[in-house]
C-alpha cells in the first residue's frame, strides 16, 4: 500500500498535511469508522479521498450538493483519477452503463446524492462492486437539529447492509454536539475514531457593526484592506447595485449569482480568483469548494439566516493564516427583515400539498407515476400560472427538494426549437451575402437531419462549441435568421430543473414529511433567533459567542474582535468571562440555586443574572424541576 504523504505529494503537490488529517486518512485506512468535524478549509476532501486511492476498489461518496460532486469529479478526473457523479437527469439505460463502468472500469469514486440510494438498481450494482470506503459529507443533514436536514440521509445506513465489512467515514463542518450524537447513531458507528478540530480562528477577527450608512462603512473597510474580498447580499438585485456603487468609487469588483449563465459566472469568478477584481459581490450560491488564501475580508452586507451558515461564509477569509475580518453591518430594520425573509415566509403543511399537487398538474403527472422524470423548469411562470407568492413557492419547493419528494436544480438555460422554412438552394444562396453566419448554419445542418422538415430541439452549448463560438452569438444568429424569415424559432428560458424522486400520491405523498416539515420550520425559528441573539450580544466575545454555539467550552476572549477591541465593553466582558468559569466549576460538583452561587461566588445577583442567562441561551446550563440549576449534558 502507497504511503498517504506520497499520494498527497503526487497529486495535489503538497508535502505536509494539514493538522488532524493524517490522523484521519490513518483511521480510515486501518477500517475504523471515523467522524471528522472540520472546520470550513479544513481540508475534508483528502481526509477521503487519499485513503480511497492508497487501497484497491472503489470509494462511494454521499453528498447532497450536485454542484460540489461536480466541481470535486471535475477536479479528480484533472488529476488523471477516474471519478464519476451520478445525478438528477439520467436516464435507466444510462445509469445501469454507468453503474456497470464503476464496476469494471477501475473508477476510484462513485458520487451519489442519498436518494440514488433508494433506487434497487443501484443497491444491486453496489452489492456488486469492489467498495474500499464509504464517505458521507455534509454528514449533518443526517440529523434533524442539523442544518439542512434531509430525510433521505437515514437511508444511508442501507450501504452498511450491502456491504458489511466496509468502514465509514463521516464528515462536516457544522454540528453542535446533538447533531454529532445522531450523526454518529444514525451511521451505526461502532467503537468510532472522532476527530474534532476547534472552531477556533485565532487570527480571524468577528465584527459587528451598527450603520445606518452601510456603503459608506464598505468603502471605508475596502480602501483601508485593499486585498480580496467578499461580499455577501440577499439578493441578485443588489449584487449588481453594491458593485457598481464600488465601481463608481474606485474599488474594483465583480458579483456572482445563481442567474448568471456559466459563462458569466467562470469569467467574474476568474477575475476575482486571479486578483483582477479585489471585491466579489455574492448570493450565498457563491462559495462551495472555494479555497483562496488570500481573503481579506469576508463582510455581510445582510444577517446570514443561521450561526452554521454565516461561519461556513466567514470561514472562506484568512486561510493563509494573516489576520483577517469577518464583518456583519447591521442596522435597526436588518431584525424585522431577516424575520421577513427567513420566518414569515415558512410555508405551512398545507401550502406545500397546494404546491406540489399544482406542481404535478403542470407537468401533467398522472396518478402513481412521475418516478425520477426530469422537466425544464421556469419558476416564475409556474408562480403566475397559479397565482403563488414567489417567496413562499420557492422555500416550499425547497422543503419537497430536502425532503427528498422532488430535486430541484438551479441552471439557467435556453431550451430553443427551430425549422429551417426555406429550401435547402435558398438558404445557400442566402449564406452568400451572409457569410458570418456559415459556420454557424452549417454546424447546426451535420447536427440535425430533418431540420427543414420538422421542429427540431437543439443544444445550445453543443453548436457553440462544434462552432467555436460563444453560446450567445448562436441566439444572436439564430433571432437574425428568424427575422430574415429563414427560419422558425422558439426560444425559452428555463431557470431550474425538476426530478420527481417519488410518484404521485398528492396527500399521501406530503401527509408522510408533514412532522418533518414543522419540525423544521421550528428549528428554522431558532437558527434566526440565535443570529439575531449574536448580533445583538455587546458583552460577550464574538468568538466566544460563536464557539460556544458548537458546543466549546472554557475558551478565552479572542482579544481582537468588536466586543474585545472596544474599551467601553472590555472589562465587562472579561469579568462575565470569569463570572461564567466560576459558575460551571460549581456545577460540576451538583446542582445550585441563585442563591447559593450568589453566596459562594460573592459576586452580586445582578451580575450573577446576566451570566446565567446567557449560559441557558446557549444550553450549557438547564432548569431543574425545583429551580435549581444543572450543568446541560447533551
Amino acid at each position: 500500500m502507497e504511503h498517504p504523504i506520497n499520494i498527497l505529494e503526487r497529486y495535489w503537490r503538497f508535502t505536509a498535511f494539514r493538522p488532524n488529517q493524517e490522523a484521519i486518512i490513518n483511521a480510515a485506512i486501518d477500517g475504523e469508522d471515523t467522524f471528522v468535524l472540520l472546520p470550513t478549509g479544513g481540508g475534508k476532501s483528502l481526509c477521503f479521498q487519499i485513503p480511497a486511492l492508497a487501497k484497491n476498489g472503489i470509494c462511494i461518496v454521499i453528498s447532497p450538493l450536485i454542484s460540489l460532486m461536480k466541481d470535486q469529479v471535475l477536479a479528480l478526473n484533472n488529476k488523471g483519477i477516474k471519478a464519476m457523479a451520478i445525478t438528477s437527469g439520467i436516464s435507466y439505460g444510462q445509469l445501469d452503463t454507468l453503474l456497470d463502468n464503476c464496476i469494471y472500469g477501475n473508477y476510484k469514486f462513485l458520487y451519489l446524492s442519498p436518494e440514488r440510494l433508494q433506487q434497487e438498481l443501484v443497491q444491486d450494482r453496489i452489492k456488486q462492486m469492489n467498495v474500499n470506503l464509504i464517505a458521507v459529507d455534509e454528514a449533518h443533514c443526517i440529523s434533524q437539529w442539523g442544518s439542512d436536514f434531509r430525510p433521505a440521509y437515514k437511508n444511508i445506513s442501507l450501504l452498511r447492509q450491502i456491504q458489511p465489512s466496509v468502514n465509514v467515514i463521516a464528515l462536516t463542518a457544522s454540528a453542535k454536539p446533538e447533531v454529532v450524537e445522531d450523526i454518529i447513531k444514525e451511521l451505526d458507528f461502532i467503537q468510532p475514531k472522532i476527530f474534532k478540530q476547534s472552531f477556533a480562528r485565532p487570527n480571524l477577527a468577528y465584527m459587528v457593526y451598527h450603520e445606518n450608512d452601510k456603503y459608506y462603512r464598505l468603502e471605508t473597510i475596502l480602501k483601508k484592506y485593499t486585498s480580496s474580498s467578499i461580499i455577501y447580499v440577499r439578493n441578485r438585485k443588489l449584487t449588481v447595485e453594491i458593485s457598481t456603487f464600488l465601481a463608481s468609487r474606485n474599488i474594483s469588483s465583480t458579483y456572482y449569482h445563481g442567474g448568471l449563465s456559466n459563462i458569466e459566472k467562470d469569467t467574474n469568478m476568474a477575475a476575482w480568483s486571479q486578483n483582477q477584481k479585489q471585491v466579489m459581490v455574492a448570493t450565498n450560491a457563491f462559495g462551495m469548494g472555494i479555497d483562496k488564501p488570500d481573503v481579506k475580508t469576508v463582510i455581510h452586507f445582510n444577517l446570514p439566516e443561521s450561526i452554521e451558515s454565516y461561519f461556513q461564509e466567514a470561514g472562506r477569509v484568512g486561510r493563509n493564516g494573516e489576520k483577517a475580518f469577518a464583518v456583519i453591518l447591521k442596522n435597526n430594520s436588518d431584525a424585522i427583515l431577516v424575520k421577513n425573509q427567513f420566518l414569515n415566509v415558512l410555508p405551512t403543511v398545507d401550502y406545500v400539498k397546494q404546491v406540489y399537487r399544482k406542481l404535478c398538474n403542470y407537468f401533467q403527472i398522472a396518478y402513481g407515476e412521475g418516478e425520477y422524470e426530469t422537466f425544464d423548469f421556469e419558476f416564475t411562470t409556474f408562480c403566475q400560472t397559479y397565482n403563488f407568492s414567489s417567496i413562499l413557492c420557492y422555500n416550499a419547493l425547497l422543503l419537497l427538494d430536502r425532503n427528498s419528494i422532488i430535486t430541484l436544480s438551479k441552471q439557467f438555460k435556453n431550451k430553443i426549437t427551430l425549422q429551417f422554412i426555406i429550401s435547402n438552394a435558398t438558404l445557400f444562396n442566402y449564406l452568400e451575402t451572409h457569410q458570418d453566419f456559415n459556420i454557424i448554419v452549417k454546424s447546426i445542418l451535420r447536427m440535425y437531419g430533418g431540420i427543414f422538415d420538422h421542429v427540431t430541439k437543439i443544444d445550445l452549448t453543443k453548436i457553440s462549441k462544434k462552432a467555436s463560438v460563444t453560446e450567445s452569438k448562436v441566439i444572436d444568429t439564430l433571432q437574425q435568421l428568424e427575422s430574415d424569415e429563414i427560419i422558425t424559432l422558439n426560444l425559452a428560458k428555463t431557470d431550474a430543473q425538476i426530478t420527481f424522486i417519488e410518484p404521485r400520491e398528492d396527500e399521501k405523498t406530503i401527509n408522510k414529511i408533514a412532522s418533518t416539515i414543522e419540525q423544521q420550520n421550528k428549528l428554522k425559528q431558532h437558527q434566526v433567533n440565535a443570529m439575531l441573539d449574536y448580533i445583538e450580544n455587546d458583552s460577550v466575545c464574538k468568538s466566544v459567542q460563536l464557539l460556544t454555539y458548537f458546543g466549546e467550552r472554557d475558551i478565552n476572549p479572542c482579544g481582537i474582535c468588536s466586543v474585545c477591541t472596544n474599551p467601553k465593553k472590555n472589562t465587562a466582558s472579561q469579568d462575565i468571562h470569569t463570572t461564567k468559569k466560576r459558575i460551571i466549576q460549581l456545577l460540576e460538583k451538583g446542582d445550585k440555586s441563585s442563591r447559593e452561587m450568589v453566596s459562594t461566588l460573592n459576586c452580586k445577583e445582578s451580575d450573577l443574572k446576566i451570566v446565567l442567562k446567557l449560559l441557558l441561551e446557549h444550553n450549557i446550563i438547564s432548569m431543574t424541576p425545583t429551580n435549581t440549576y444543572k450543568l446541560s449534558h447533551i
